[in-house]
């Protein structure tokens, strides 16, 4: 059987879009508004955070848009920073990847997972691990089979998110369970909470990293039919589907608890979505809910180990990683080897269980790479080459009004903890020597 040595445009746009909306709705959107509301004191501040934050990945996505349909091959930001800065930071932004950032959520959505599913059946410590990598190791199998059987999958997975999510807002509103009192005052911000910047930062944030993840399905690029059509219209339709139903969740949530009764630290957040449980379903309600939950982590762990592993296919094509990585399966047409790599590392951190507060630590350098990411549309407009049949709407509006939000964000991470921020930019730096003695002349020799 001949060697298959590349990628096969597979992917459509009901699959592309499946992939935005999975990867970025995950289980962010049971926790955060009612924390943001809370802070913020008013429904229309909450709404206004929602609908910046929302514009702003929207920019971001239309600039990914015009990236990927001038360089349209597997890897995402991995090729855009190697087409406008070079290979060393391509390579710095893999190694983030690869060794603290991919495994790192991929283990952490398992474990969610698990621990969401153990409030409908008690599971033990143990159980809770095993049911985390057999997850991942499922997923991954179903990946390694074929990109299609995994597409598939994936769209399965988000119409029952997405479903279960209008659900909630319909039989929220429709059964006159809540209390449209507790939008009321819509505007003036209530007794008790924060003041007004500090609650505007904290809601920023949260509302930025419940948008993360839309970036991933360019790394799929390589995958994708008409990857100059479908990409930027998959990445534009998601991210409006995911500002609506966050719009609507959150307008249910806050209808059906009053703000007096939302926990006001993050270690209650599962308090409160008993809660809405409680509103909802009555006494199994925290089981229904709980099961709600972890099914739309498994969709958005399906996004995530669908997409990440094309960075090291790219990476090992280019020389910046083993090379056996960049081979494709003969029969399946996929970076097997690649997929098997982040599960096996993914699996590892479930089994050990100290990825959260490493994650931590590269909240800031991730952000760092996605603004760099951006820029690079002015770098390499400048540099000239490909044309391309789209280009980013609203030039140079719409990515200087994106790095100006991201600019702010950064400020915000660094300013709330700088210790965590520099150690994640030192940790990524020590990948410089390792690019230097390992993989610079291999580079030079292929350029």
């Amino acid at each position: 059987m001949a060697a298959q040595v590349e990628l096969k445009r597979q992917l459509g746009l009901s699959s592309a879009i499946a992939l935005v909306i999975s990867g970025v709705i995950g289980v962010g959107i049971f926790i955060y508004p009612a924390q943001m509301a809370k802070s913020l004191g008013s429904p229309m501040l909450l709404l206004v955070v929602w609908l910046v934050m929302g514009l702003a990945a929207l920019c971001g996505a239309l600039c990914y848009g015009e990236l990927a349909t001038r360089f349209p091959e597997a890897g995402g930001g991995y090729v855009y920073l190697r087409e406008a800065y070079g290979p060393r930071v391509a390579f710095l932004y893999g190694w983030m990847l690869l060794l603290v950032l991919d495994p790192g959520l991929t283990a952490a959505l398992a474990v969610s997972l698990a621990n969401y599913s153990s409030n409908i059946t008690p599971l033990s410590p143990l159980a809770i691990k095993f049911l985390g990598v057999g997850t991942i190791l499922v997923l991954a199998a179903v990946n390694i089979i074929g990109v299609r059987l995994g597409a598939r999958l994936m769209m399965l997975l988000t119409v029952l998110k997405v479903g279960l999510l209008l659900f909630i807002v319909f039989w929220g509103f429709g059964s006159g369970l809540g209390d449209w009192g507790n939008l009321m005052p819509f505007t003036a911000r209530r007794a008790g909470a924060d003041q007004i910047l500090p609650a505007l930062i904290g809601a920023s944030v949260a509302g930025f990293f419940s948008f993360a993840g839309w970036w991933d399905l360019t790394k799929l690029a390589g995958e994708v039919r008409s990857p100059a059509r479908t990409l930027p219209r998959a990445l534009l339709l998601g991210l409006l589907v995911v500002t609506v139903i966050y719009i609507l969740t959150s307008a249910a949530f806050l209808y059906l608890v009053p703000l007096e009764k939302v926990p006001v630290d993050d270690a209650a957040a599962q308090t409160f979505a008993a809660q809405i449980g409680l509103a909802l379903f009555g006494q199994t309600g925290r089981q229904i809910f709980s099961a709600i939950v972890a099914g739309s982590l498994v969709g958005s762990l399906a996004a995530y180990i669908m997409a990440a592993p094309r960075v090291y296919y790219a990476m090992a094509r280019d020389g910046l990683f083993i090379k056996q990585i960049a081979t494709i399966h003969p029969r399946f047409g996929t970076p097997a080897r690649a997929i098997a790599l982040q599960a096996v590392l993914a699996s590892v951190l479930v089994v050990v269980g100290t990825f959260d507060a490493i994650i931590a630590y590269f909240f800031f350098v991730t952000v760092v790479f996605i603004a760099l990411t951006v820029a690079a549309i002015f770098v390499l407009r400048r540099k000239g080459g490909e044309t391309t049949t789209y280009r980013t709407p609203g030039y140079p509006v719409t990515p200087i009004f994106f790095l100006l939000v991201v600019a702010a964000l950064l400020f915000m991470l660094a300013s709330n903890n700088p210790t965590q921020a520099f150690l994640g930019v030192g940790v990524v730096a020590l990948g410089v020597p390792v690019y230097h003695l390992l993989f610079r002349k291999k580079v030079d020799s292929n350029q």
